[in-house]
């Protein structure tokens, strides 16, 4: 099976803080209106860190600092195999402007299941849902 290599931003208003989570739904393709944390393919030579920085450049024309690791999502689509770095970030400059996505949603800890994640998605927002939980206990 083809194994796919990506990194997601998992873009929060505070890598401190973190109370709100951006959200974007594809605008196009086999999932087109399911929602993803932005990100792409990391391309040869290039650290899963630059791939995401470049990724969100290219896809929402902002740039980013790239915080710690979250989880790697392994997940088994029908022709594909997934295996997705994703990572907190936070917005450094830009106005995070949709050039890929046909919509985006800042995202509170109760507002997670108000849209329909794409599959590989899915454990990732409940490991989110955690982190953000014991995190805002520490506040």
């Amino acid at each position: 099976m083809k194994m796919i290599k990506v990194v997601a931003a998992v873009i929060c208003d505070s890598l401190q803080a973190k109370t709100r989570i951006f959200a974007t739904a594809r605008g196009y393709g086999e999932f087109k209106g399911q929602w993803e944390f932005p990100g792409g393919k990391i391309e040869p030579g290039e650290t899963p860190q630059q791939a995401l920085m470049r990724e969100i450049r290219e896809e929402l024309a902002t740039e980013i600092k790239v915080g710690e690791l979250i989880d790697t999502v392994e997940y088994d689509y029908p022709g594909f195999h997934l295996s997705m770095d994703c990572f907190w970030c936070e917005v450094v400059s830009g106005d995070l402007i949709l050039l890929e996505a046909q919509e985006a949603r800042w995202l509170t800890k109760d507002e997670l299941d108000s849209v329909e994640w794409l599959p590989a998605d899915i454990g990732l927002v409940k490991r989110i849902r955690t982190q953000i939980k014991r995190n805002n206990l520490n506040v």
